[in-house]
């Protein structure tokens, strides 16, 4: 039975091994097959010479290769003992071989992912990139998980995939942040059609409604919410009560539109907050949170917009200079391959058209050339008329603001009256920007020099306004303290008074409490102050909105309706299509943001009323835009940053800083409204919670950093760093721009000695041509004997001239052919010669060197 079963398994083994066998022989014969093929063909394009030759010899290696089958069959038979390690041995090359094709699969895959990575770098047309790449990533995706075994491949091709499903996450996350930036398709479609410089308005807009959403945060989180749920309820205090006197007519519509009434005493002014130090189960400091959110308003902007203005200028750095070759790059790289949506697509139209149009101006704004001395003089008169512009409208607003304070004394005063200082400013603030507009018509400026000028005048005039306005307040603010302090002894004789009378009866019987209603109040000046910036507020959303509708909507429906049946062509005259103002949107951007700034610390809710203000603008002025106005007559492009922009917000936010501070550090809260009553100062907040709040160390810290010997040299250290970083940034300015010089330069020098050469050329081969049949005649018949014979050793024979050639010295080179060459005038269009000349100098030989025993020798003998 052992020997049954050896002989079984010697059986197996035998099979298994002939098996092998019988698979490289299979083997064997395709690659013998191949070759011969491979032979045959090359055979049969030579010459198809001796075929028999070629079968009998293939035959012969099939016979061969069937003889050696046999052979190792008969061997396989024979030797049975030996089959166990032999098969071993063929398993162990076969793993070999394994190991070897997955080592080589790697580097294949390798190379793959390196020509992708590497794919945009290769100078291949896009058909040829396109389809590399394609079987490149396929190849990668079939053979990547490959590269493990067992355990080790499936954790590899899972990483793999994991790796890929992480890339795309990343892309398709980007995708999303991208279309979650809003109003982006909206800004895109109008620069479109109107340019960058009308976009540059709504991309300054959609800035400006992320800063006050962050604004509105602060005060909303930190003061507003936290007294409604934490602090006294309405009617439980004088100052979240509406007087006696004034609660029969606190909800009509006039008294809430001037916003009195209910409105007054509610959580949308300064004089509702409380005064204790600490409010709730949470003991939430509410005063020093009011002061410090007031502070954290300023800083948080001044931030943001230097950070705006330090960010745009380095991508206006980056972008390096594009004042060369303009037209040809617009040409030939403005269209986007990728657009896929007919919309886009025509948009994009819209702004390639649009961009050349900025381009043109620009290059005829460069080239323009006028009578300097008569320019000059417009501009000076259109200055001193707008000068005369700016002080007749600060003293309109002073007179009105002095009227409006005889007509708050009065009783039953109209309604034009009570909004009259509101109306004056809104309709300066609508008619003086075009009456600029059209005096800057003398001065001829380009159309971004005169944007600029344009908002600097605007800018003037709405400071001006302001901040007379703000002088004509501070008297109202002077006579309401006056005031207050009167009323301070009304009311503290009220309260004496009805403390002595119920303490004057029965000790039984427990008087009536005092209403917080009758309780006696001062004007507070603070709510006063924080009342008048929200009507300005309100009262220029409204003419913003009436002036759209009428100016440009209602305006665009008479010229497009009415054109059939009128006079002259309402489209190209007077009134025509409303262009978008540019100057006048912006600063009454810019003048309402300065409004909301000095207002928010007196009126917490203002800053709510302006994010609802621009949500809205955003998508009524879209619409406004888009259907009712055209593009400028003179497009022009706007700056790569908005710096100016931002450097005019940034001198609005400094300036709106300054009565702010003034009243928090000079004048004295109201004593019986606001967080900060019953203080002498407002500051006195942050001394108190100080010494309250903070071990005895900290006071003395903070006494310390108070000192003025200390303030005033870090000023002045603040100041001499600024004047070293300014010296500083001008000299890298100035290295850059002799860079620029000296990389022009160079680029200029290599473009000349392309042109040259590209001249010098075709007039040497002229001369080489003109030159031809002299260098042939001078040439002695030594050459050609020299030619004729050959080199000692015979490795180089003698090369015979083929049909048309005619070598050097024969007789129609230097004998009676020589009457039939042509004069030196004439071009050669013969074919050249064998004939050996001489090269000019500094250029190379024409037909290379000739063939000779050693590399790079001529013929004859070699030279060691």
């Amino acid at each position: 039975e052992d020997k049954e079963e050896d002989e079984s398994k010697e059986e197996d083994n035998g099979s298994q091994q002939n098996r092998a066998s019988r698979r490289k022989n299979y083997q064997r014969k395709n690659r013998d097959g191949k070759k011969a093929r491979e032979e045959g063909s090359q055979k049969k394009d030579r010459g198809k010479t001796a075929p028999n030759k070629d079968q009998k010899e293939s035959e012969n290696k099939e016979k061969k290769t069937t003889k050696r089958g046999k052979e190792g069959e008969n061997k396989q038979k024979k030797g049975r003992k030996n089959s166990t390690s032999s098969a071993s041995s063929n398993s162990s090359d076969e793993e070999s071989l394994s190991e070897e094709e997955l080592a080589m699969l790697k580097e294949q895959v390798e190379q793959k992912k390196k020509l992708i990575s590497t794919m945009r770098n290769k100078p291949w047309r896009m058909v040829k990139k396109l389809s590399v790449l394609r079987e490149a990533q396929d190849f990668v995706e079939k053979f990547e998980g490959a590269l493990g075994k067992g355990k080790g491949k499936k954790l590899y091709a899972y990483k793999m995939m994991m790796a890929k499903k992480w890339v795309k996450f990343k892309r398709d996350f980007e995708n999303f942040k991208t279309q979650c930036i809003p109003w982006e398709m909206k800004i895109k479609e109008v620069e479109s059609h109107f340019g960058s410089s009308v976009a540059s308005y709504f991309i300054f807009l959609r800035w400006m409604y992320g800063v006050n959403l962050v604004l509105f945060g602060l005060i909303f989180g930190l003061v507003i919410i936290p007294e409604v749920l934490m602090g006294m309820p309405y009617g439980s205090l004088p100052r979240k009560t509406v007087p006696r006197a004034e609660q029969a007519t606190a909800m009509d519509f006039s008294v809430l539109w001037d916003f009195e009434g209910y409105i007054k005493y509610s959580a949308l002014f300064y004089g509702y907050y409380n005064n204790q130090r600490t409010i709730g189960w949470l003991k939430y400091r509410l005063p020093m949170a009011y002061f410090m959110v007031g502070i954290s308003v300023f800083g948080y902007s001044l931030m943001v917009v230097i950070r705006s203005m330090a960010r745009n200028a380095n991508e206006s750095t980056a972008d390096g200079d594009d004042d060369n070759f303009i037209f040809s790059w617009k040409m030939f790289t403005s269209w986007d391959y990728l657009i896929g949506n007919p919309e886009t697509a025509d948009n994009k139209f819209a702004s390639i058209t649009t961009s050349f149009k900025e381009s043109i101006v620009d290059e005829q704004e460069s080239n323009k050339d006028e009578n300097i001395h008569l320019r000059r003089f417009l501009r000076v008169l259109a200055n001193v008329l707008i000068i005369c512009c700016l002080c007749g409208s600060g003293y309109l607003i002073y007179f009105v603001v002095k009227r409006s304070q005889t007509f708050s004394k009065m009783q039953n005063v109209g309604w034009y009256e009570r909004n009259e200082v509101e109306i004056v400013m809104s309709l300066l603030g609508m008619f003086c920007p075009p009456l600029f507009e059209t005096i800057a018509a003398l001065e001829n400026y380009h159309p971004r020099i005169g944007l600029k000028w344009q908002l600097g005048r605007i800018f003037a005039l709405f400071l001006g306004n302001l901040y007379t306005f703000l002088l004509a307040l501070m008297d109202d603010v002077n006579e309401k303290l006056a005031e207050e302090d009167v009323v301070k002894n009304i009311t503290h004789w009220t309260l004496l008074s009805h403390h002595n009378s119920s303490a004057g009866n029965d000790s039984t019987v427990t008087p009536p409490p005092l209403s917080p209603a009758d309780v006696p109040r001062g004007p507070c000046w603070e709510t006063t102050v924080g009342i008048e910036f929200v009507r300005l507020t309100v009262s220029d959303i409204l003419v913003t909105y009436i002036t759209i509708l009428v100016g440009d909507f209602i305006r665009a429906c008479f010229v497009r309706f009415v054109n059939y049946c009128w006079c002259w062509d309402l489209e190209a005259e007077f009134p025509s299509y409303a262009e978008f103002d540019i100057s006048g949107n912006v600063l009454g951007l810019v003048f309402n943001q300065g409004m909301i700034w000095m207002g928010s610390f007196y009126a917490p809710g203002l800053v709510g009323i302006n994010v609802l203000r621009l949500l809205t603008s955003m998508y009524f002025q879209c619409w406004a835009v888009m259907s009712s106005n055209v593009p400028h007559a003179r497009v022009f492009k706007a700056s790569k940053s908005n710096n100016f922009y931002m450097g005019l917000l940034l001198l609005i936010l400094f300036l709106s800083l300054l009565p702010v501070a003034y009243t928090i550090m000079s004048l004295p809260p109201s004593f019986d409204c606001g967080p900060f009553s019953g203080k002498k100062r407002m500051y006195d907040v942050i001394q108190e919670t100080i010494e309250l709040d903070f071990p005895l160390f900290v006071a003395k810290i903070f006494s310390y950093v108070a000192n003025p010997g200390l303030i005033i040299p870090a000023i002045l250290l603040m100041v001499l760093t600024i004047y070293y970083l300014n010296a500083v940034s001008k000299a890298y300015q100035r290295a850059n721009a002799e860079l620029k010089k000296k990389m022009q330069m160079q680029r200029e020098e290599e473009k000349n000695k392309r042109n040259n050469k590209a001249s010098t050329n075709p007039m040497l081969q002229d001369l080489e041509d003109l030159l031809t049949p002299s260098t042939k005649t001078e040439s002695p018949p030594k050459q050609a004997e020299d030619k004729k014979t050959e080199s000692p050793n015979g490795s180089s024979p003698v090369r015979k001239p083929g049909r048309g050639e005619v070598l050097a010295g024969s007789p129609t080179a230097s004998g009676r052919g020589a009457a039939f060459t042509p004069p030196s005038q004439v071009f050669v269009t013969q074919p050249r010669t064998l004939g050996i000349r001489a090269p000019y100098p500094g250029q190379p030989r024409p037909w290379g060197h000739p063939l000779g025993p050693v590399p790079g020798r001529g013929r004859g003998q070699p030279c060691y």
